[in-house]
């Protein structure tokens, strides 16, 4: 009886009390949390404040390598998803290769071996851009599955009647296919993007100094770990939050009745 009446019954749209009161409630959560959390450490924050420049620079960093890997990695994503369906076989075979792959290796492994091993090989010295391009491959590599099986949820019928009104298989992605496509990953493609921002906290092994460096760099100077650590999940939530509001916006923006 009490899963049918939180589960079964439709859902109303939430009046302004409701809302209010639902707002005010956890925000009293969120107060009563961080006062627990910061009441007994208060004086060890002006040290760290005087490292907000440490910080503010970490913090850039993680913007500018992120917002290049979701381009990046989102170009990768389709190509490869659009390769695992080409009929050239040796294409076919190095994609799915290159996913499989990256699939099943740890991303740190991944970075260890990209910077040190193949970049190093070819001289390539500039650590952020190499940083870059390995987040993308693995962000790709997950993304292109996303991608492919959105593809392979189109019904046949939706084929068929695209080729016999005489469409082109380009005209055919572009109109019938990638809408449908795109209304079926957003939610999946959000929870990467977000992953994708979150690991390139991982960077800092290569040095390179993004956000998570920054942070241990303030703690090892002020032996402060949890008041150099809480920044920089707040910098973390003040990207991956608007990134998980855009795409809820779009869902709605793509939202239409089959």
């Amino acid at each position: 009886m009490t899963a049918d009446f939180l589960f079964d019954r439709p859902r109303k749209p939430a009046g302004l009390f409701g809302k209010s009161f639902s707002i005010a409630l956890l925000l009293a959560g969120y107060s009563a949390l961080c006062w627990l959390a910061f009441s007994e450490s208060l004086r060890n924050w002006e040290k760290v404040w005087s490292y907000r420049e440490t910080f503010w620079n970490g913090w850039l960093t993680t913007v500018q390598i992120s917002a290049a890997a979701l381009v990046l990695s989102s170009l990768i994503g389709g190509a490869t998803a659009l390769a695992r369906r080409s009929n050239f076989l040796p294409l076919r075979y190095t994609a799915i290769a290159y996913v499989e792959t990256v699939r099943g290796l740890p991303l740190m492994v991944l970075v260890l071996f990209g910077f040190y091993g193949v970049a190093n090989a070819l001289g390539w010295q500039d650590r952020v851009s190499a940083g870059i391009v390995i987040l993308s491959l693995f962000s790709g590599a997950y993304i292109a599955e996303m991608i492919r099986s959105g593809i392979e949820s189109v019904g046949r019928s939706q084929w068929d009647s695209a080729r016999a009104i005489g469409l082109t298989p380009t005209q055919t992605y572009r109109f019938v296919v990638f809408p449908q496509v795109l209304r079926q990953i957003l939610p999946p493609l959000a929870g990467q993007f977000s992953s994708l921002i979150k690991d390139s906290s991982l960077l800092y092994i290569i040095g390179i100094p993004e956000l998570t460096f920054a942070a241990n760099q303030v703690n090892s100077a002020t032996y402060s770990t949890f008041e150099s650590f809480v920044p920089l999940g707040i910098c973390y939530l003040l990207l991956t939050l608007p990134v998980s509001l855009w795409t809820k916006r779009l869902e709605k923006k793509t939202r239409y009745e089959t």
